[in-house]
């Protein structure tokens, strides 16, 4: 990532087609020490591209992955919740008291008044 955005640098600096000294000389500026292998893949891969409409494709890819959130854990908890006739309520409540136990313990963080 960090040779992608060296590149990105260098493009949105002025540099049309950067090299592999000018990524380096990116890098090692904020004290990264470059992989030749791996600024020559990010060089082959980017030359001659469009840097807006690579941005633009990727932002379009971004777009139709998942983002892994808790919608998933919901789904399957609402489905086990009835596929189980319900079962699942009961555990839901006592996750609850124990948030509320936690909650309370932590409000002096150990630490009482007068000890």
């Amino acid at each position: 990532m960090r040779y992608v955005a060296a590149y990105l640098l260098a493009s949105l600096g002025g540099n049309g087609n950067p090299k592999a000294g000018d990524l380096k000389k990116i890098l090692e500026s904020v004290g990264i020490e470059a992989d030749d292998t791996r600024l020559t893949k990010v060089i082959t891969e980017l030359t001659g591209k469009n840097v807006e409409e690579v941005i633009a494709t990727g932002y379009g890819k971004l777009a139709s992955m998942p983002a892994g959130g808790g919608g998933g854990a919901v789904a399957v908890a609402s489905s086990v919740a009835v596929g189980s006739g319900g079962a699942a309520a009961p555990a839901a409540e006592k996750e609850e008291e124990k948030k509320e136990e936690s909650e309370a313990s932590d409000d002096d963080m150990g630490f009482g008044l007068f000890d």
